[in-house]
C-alpha cells in the first residue's frame, strides 16, 4: 500500500543514499541534488506511489508550517476570539496553529518561546497586556531576538515594549469614551475594579477611565478602586471587596468583561440588584455577553480582526524598525447602564 512506503524505499529503488533522497524530494536549506539524481528519485517516488510529509519538507528548508500563538488563559473568551482570527489567517496561509498558555504567569512566555523556536515555528504571535516588570520584559525580548536571529517572526497583541512588531489596541481613548457616555447618561459616582496593580492594559484602561470622570466633574474616590486579578474570580472577589465598604457609587467599570461577569455574580450573591440598585459596565466585548441579563455595557474591541492582523503583520516580509498596527475600540451602551438623566 502507498502508505507503508518509506523514503528508505524510494532511495533503494532510485539507487541512491537515503540523504540525496530526502534532499531531491524535501528540499534543503543548503544542499542541492544534480538534475538527475533529482529526477530518478522522483521517479521512483511516483512508481511507488510515494507520499512525503509536509513537515518534514518544511523542516528540510528551515521552518516548519507551524504558526505559535501564546495567550495567557486558553479558557478566557477574549484570547479565544483573537485565537479564531489567527487560526483565520494561518488557515490563509496554509498554515497551522500551535497554541500554548501561560496560564497567567508572566514568566512562562521565555519557555514557551524558546519551545517555539525548538520546533522551528515559522512564526509567533504573543497575545496579551504586558506587565511593568523590566526584567521579565528583558528576558522576553532577549528570548525574541535569538527566535527572530534563528530566521522566525514576531507579532505582539499589547503593549510595544518588546522590541517587536505590535497591535495596540487604544485601551486609553476606549475608557475615556466610557466614562464620558456614563457621565452623559447621569452617573456621577463611579467605582472601579481595576484588574492587577502593575498590568499595563489594566492601567491603561483604569487611569483613561478615572482621568475622563474626574475632568467631568466626578473623581473616581480613591477608596472606591480596588485592585485584583484580571479574571471572573478577580472581578467577584473584587466586587465583594468594594461592597463590603458599603460604598455610595451608582456605577462600576471593570477593566475587562471577564471581571464584570465575575462582578455580576457576586452582585446577584449579595443581593445587589443590576442595574436597579448599581450600573455595571466592562472593556473587550467578548462573545460571552450575549448570553448575559441585562445586556452588558462595554467597550467593543474587534478582537477577531485584531488577531487576524497580527498574524498578516508576522507572516509578511519585513527587516525595518518594528511596526504598530493601532486598532479604534467602540463604546457599546447596553440595559446594566440605562439613563439616569
Amino acid at each position: 500500500m502507498a502508505t507503508s512506503v518509506t523514503l528508505s524505499d524510494v532511495a533503494r529503488e532510485a539507487g541512491v543514499s537515503l540523504a540525496t533522497a530526502s534532499r531531491a524530494i524535501n528540499g534543503s536549506a543548503n544542499r542541492t541534488v544534480r538534475a538527475d539524481l533529482r529526477e530518478r528519485v522522483l521517479a521512483a517516488a511516483e512508481k511507488l506511489r510515494y507520499t512525503p510529509d509536509a513537515n518534514a519538507q518544511a523542516m528540510a528548508r528551515g521552518r516548519t508550517t507551524s504558526l505559535g500563538l501564546v495567550v495567557h488563559d486558553i479558557a478566557d473568551p477574549y484570547f479565544s476570539t483573537i485565537a479564531a482570527g489567527v487560526s483565520r489567517a494561518a488557515d490563509d496561509a496554509d498554515l497551522q496553529v500551535t497554541l500554548a498558555s501561560t496560564q497567567h504567569r508572566p514568566e512562562r512566555e521565555v519557555s514557551l518561546v524558546r519551545l517555539l523556536q525548538r520546533q522551528r515555528a515559522r512564526a509567533i504571535v504573543i497575545a496579551g497586556g504586558r506587565y511593568d516588570d523590566e526584567p521579565t520584559n528583558a528576558a522576553m525580548r532577549a528570548a525574541l531576538a535569538d527566535y527572530r536571529e534563528s530566521g522566525g517572526a514576531v507579532t505582539l497583541v499589547g503593549q510595544p515594549v518588546l522590541d517587536v512588531d505590535t497591535v495596540v489596541v487604544d485601551n486609553a481613548a476606549g475608557a475615556a469614551a466610557l466614562a464620558r457616555a456614563l457621565h452623559d447618561r447621569g452617573y456621577r459616582r463611579p467605582a472601579v475594579l481595576g484588574g492587577p496593580e502593575h498590568h499595563l492594559t489594566a492601567r491603561e484602561r483604569r487611569e483613561a477611565f478615572m482621568d475622563a470622570f474626574a475632568q467631568a466633574g466626578s473623581p473616581v474616590q480613591p477608596a472606591h478602586v480596588v485592585t485584583g486579578e484580571f479574571t471572573h474570580d478577580g472581578g467577584e472577589a473584587a466586587m465583594r471587596e468594594l461592597w463590603a465598604t458599603g460604598p455610595d457609587v451608582d456605577v462600576v467599570f471593570a477593566v475587562n468583561d471577564v471581571m464584570a461577569l465575575g462582578a455580576l455574580a457576586a452582585c446577584r450573591d449579595l443581593g445587589v440588584g443590576v442595574p436597579d440598585d448599581l450600573a455595571l459596565a466592562g472593556f473587550d466585548d467578548i462573545f460571552t455577553l450575549r448570553d448575559v441579563v441585562p445586556p452588558l455595557t462595554t467597550v467593543r474591541v474587534p478582537l477577531e480582526e485584531v488577531g487576524a492582523l497580527a498574524t498578516q503583520l508576522a507572516l509578511e516580509e519585513h527587516t525595518g524598525a518594528p511596526r504598530r498596527a493601532s486598532v479604534a475600540t467602540e463604546v457599546v451602551l447596553r440595559a446594566s447602564t440605562p439613563d439616569r438623566t
